[in-house]
């Protein structure tokens, strides 16, 4: 089985990062500098407009949360793919290669930074509190497309760390320009998709589908209406949004492959 390598892997990282706990601590404090600037500037915004895209205060909060969730999970584990640009320029990649195992889950595996914990345990609090105050009135279908929900987005956000990763086959130094699409979709995710121009809300709806991670799924469960020209179940797509970024990453991630030569050619 190679589920034996990666998991040997995963707990040689966390033994490694957590085994000077104050150090740990601090860093796992210092993580939560995005999650207090992302709700501080949500609070500046709505200090100035009663609502943004039809969503009240908390309503906002909850859409903040969800995208904040997924994104600190798939950075969690999919994040040092940003690391590949170091790998092709000095050869490195080449001793993944060599190994009997697939590629990518060893780059997944080379390094886990639990510190984005963090970060996913105060998106937890924030939205359970929201959804508290906005009095959900839950069903068991509620539960259901909140799990959901935060996996698809997860699966969404690393979907885009692996196509943003089989970019750099064919770049150089193009890092900073596929970023702007993984974490500027981050940050498209925390908002509704109606405040943007037509153009952008079609480039994070349907090419970098970022509005499947937080905003729809939001009006459905807060029995909101959802944009125009969108049914009602539009916030259950979530899983079909991610399994068709999956599927083109993946394509890519393959094709990138076949198209590295190796550092000695």
């Amino acid at each position: 089985m190679v589920s034996g390598p990666y998991s040997t892997l995963a707990r040689l990282h966390v033994r490694a990062q957590t085994v000077y706990r104050g150090s740990f601590a601090i860093e796992l404090l210092a993580s939560l500098g995005a999650t207090v600037s992302g709700l501080g500037e949500m609070y500046v915004v709505f200090a100035n407009v009663p609502a943004l895209g039809g969503l009240t205060f908390r309503a906002a909060i909850l859409v903040f949360a969800l995208g904040h969730i997924s994104m600190s999970l798939a950075d969690l584990v999919f994040g040092h793919l940003d690391a590949l640009p170091g790998y092709l320029r000095t050869g490195t990649l080449d001793a993944f290669l060599l190994r009997p195992l697939p590629v990518l889950p060893q780059l997944i595996s080379a390094e886990l930074s639990l510190r984005r914990l963090g970060r996913t345990a105060a998106g937890i609090a924030i939205a359970a509190v929201v959804m508290a105050r906005l009095g959900i009135r839950w069903t068991a279908g509620d539960i259901v497309l909140v799990v959901v929900t935060i996996l698809c987005g997860a699966a969404i956000f690393a979907a885009l760390f692996t196509a943003a990763a089989a970019v750099q086959f064919w770049l150089i130094d193009g890092a900073d320009i596929t970023s702007s699409f993984v974490y500027g979709g981050q940050y498209a995710s925390q908002f509704p998709a109606t405040i943007y121009p037509d153009p952008v809300r079609v480039l994070f709806t349907f090419v970098v589908p970022t509005a499947f991670v937080a905003y729809l799924p939001a009006l459905t469960l807060l029995r909101l209406p959802p944009p125009p020209g969108f049914p009602s179940w539009i916030g259950w797509c979530a899983p079909l949004a991610a399994a068709a970024l999956w599927g083109v990453a993946l394509l890519g991630w393959r094709s990138g492959l076949r198209h590295y030569t190796g550092a000695g050619s």
